[in-house]
């Protein structure tokens, strides 16, 4: 057997009785310390409800009523010639918003032209390689109350347009 592959498989037990264990032996209330940050986190997401809802609601409504479609159409001579198909544009945009929402596209186009298509295969490789940036701005900026967020969502926008222009070239026509 591997040694990387046996550290590898006793890596999070050892965590999970290293933490309480330096706890204990440093005398920290574990279980007070415990229930502080379940609070926390519980309070955390009670307060981000709201947000992530509306932007679940916003995507499903956009998909729901055919805006995306037509948002894909309107693209679709623009994208062409560089030989983006424009089925794979409702799952470029709703990606950055919704990993659920791009999930239901990416199973569509599965449904539609297989896993082992070239779309298939290329929606894989794009569903794989950007991120839902809105959420994760949303929880994690949102958890730690950061306000000022123009160059953030900037960044991680043009690195979700440079994986979709990687993939598109590294999974060709």
């Amino acid at each position: 057997m591997n040694p990387l592959f046996a550290l590898s498989r006793w890596t999070i037990p050892l965590l999970f009785l290293a933490v309480p264990l330096l706890g204990f032996l440093r005398r920290l209330p574990l279980y007070q310390s415990f229930i502080a940050g379940a609070k926390d986190g519980l309070l955390t997401g009670l307060n981000l409800t709201p947000y992530l809802l509306a932007m679940l609601v916003a995507v499903g409504l956009f998909r729901a009523t055919g805006g995306i479609a037509l948002l894909a159409r309107i693209l679709a001579p623009l994208l062409g010639p560089f030989g983006i198909p424009p089925e794979i544009v409702p799952l470029a945009l709703v990606r950055p918003l919704s990993g659920s929402g791009a999930l239901g596209l990416l199973a569509d186009l599965f449904a539609v032209h297989g896993p082992d298509s070239h779309l298939g295969r290329l929606a894989s490789v794009v569903y794989g390689s950007t991120e839902t940036t809105f959420y994760v701005l949303t929880v994690y900026l949102g958890a730690v109350g950061v306000r000022r967020r123009r160059h953030t969502w900037l960044a991680g926008l043009a690195a979700d347009l440079v994986a979709f222009a990687v993939a598109v070239m590294l999974v060709g026509k």
